[in-house]
Formats: structure tokens, sequence, C-alpha cells
């Protein structure tokens, strides 16, 4: 597969997992809060806190995809091994760790408040778990892209 086609798949891969986001963030979640309130209307003081808890976490998520964007941008214009792209894989290790702690965190406050079950919380670790994954993938990644772009330069450079 050469650059162009694998960045075309990255692009469309991309496109819908942004597309899957956003059914989820915009219609799925305000759709099954409202299921839980029908079923049990006590909770209707938590929906909207909830509501928004959750839609702020989903920002730094669709903030990757566009960092993935310009990676696959540049994998389509032969730049894989550029310290733009350890850059950009710097800067999605950011995004990830900083959502995995909003996330802890916000689990705890709404608990904390009242607003949620020590089950909800315990649930949410795994989230936790998987953004701390991404984070320390993403890192490292940027780690030996940056290795293979001086690499790649200092080949450049030789005749």
């Amino acid at each position: 597969m050469d650059q162009k086609t694998l960045a075309r798949w990255l692009k469309a891969v991309i496109i819908g997992t942004g597309i899957c986001g956003l059914v989820v963030f915009l219609w799925l979640v305000p759709f099954m809060g409202k299921g839980v309130l029908e079923g049990y209307p006590e909770f209707g003081s938590w929906y909207l806190p909830w509501l928004i808890f959750l839609e702020i976490s989903a920002l730094p998520c669709f903030g990757v995809l566009y960092l993935g964007w310009r990676i696959a941008g540049n994998i389509g214009q032969d730049r894989s091994f550029s310290m733009e792209n350890a850059s950009f894989l710097k800067k999605i290790a950011y995004c990830a760790a900083g959502d995995t702690i909003y996330f802890f965190i916000g689990n705890i406050a709404l608990w904390l408040c009242g607003m949620s079950h020590p089950g909800v919380v315990l649930a949410s670790l795994v989230i936790d778990f998987v953004g701390i994954a991404v984070s320390v993938a993403a890192a490292g990644l940027s780690h030996l892209l940056e290795k293979a772009a001086k690499l790649q330069e200092e080949s450049e450079l030789t005749i």
C-alpha cells in the first residue's frame, strides 16, 4: 500500500470515528439519559450535570481526531517520519492524559456531590485505564517517531 492510499484509509477511519462520536455524544448519551429519567424520575437533578460532564469529556477526543487528520495528511505527502508528526503525537498523548484526569476527577466530584453511584465510579476506572494506555502509547510513538525523523534527517545529509 502506498502512502497516499494509506493516508486516504486513515482519513476515512477518522471521518467514520468522528461521525460515530457525534452520534454517541449528540444523540445516544442524551437519549439514554432521558431513558434513565423515565425509569427513575428521582434522578432528574442528575441529568444536566452528567450531560455537561460527558459532553465536555468529548472535546479532547475530537481534538485528537483533528491531530490524526494532520498526521494522515503528512503521511500522504510522504512526510511520515517528521518532527511535526512527533509533535502531533505528543499533543495526542497530552489530550488523552488530560481527558483521563478530567474524567477521573469529574466522576469522583459527581460521586461526592451525591450524583453518582460507587459502581459507576468503579466502572469508569476502565475508561480511565484505556485513556492512560492511549496516552502512554502516543507518547511512546512520539518518542520513536522523533528518533526516526532524526535518523532520516541524518541519512539525507549523507552523500
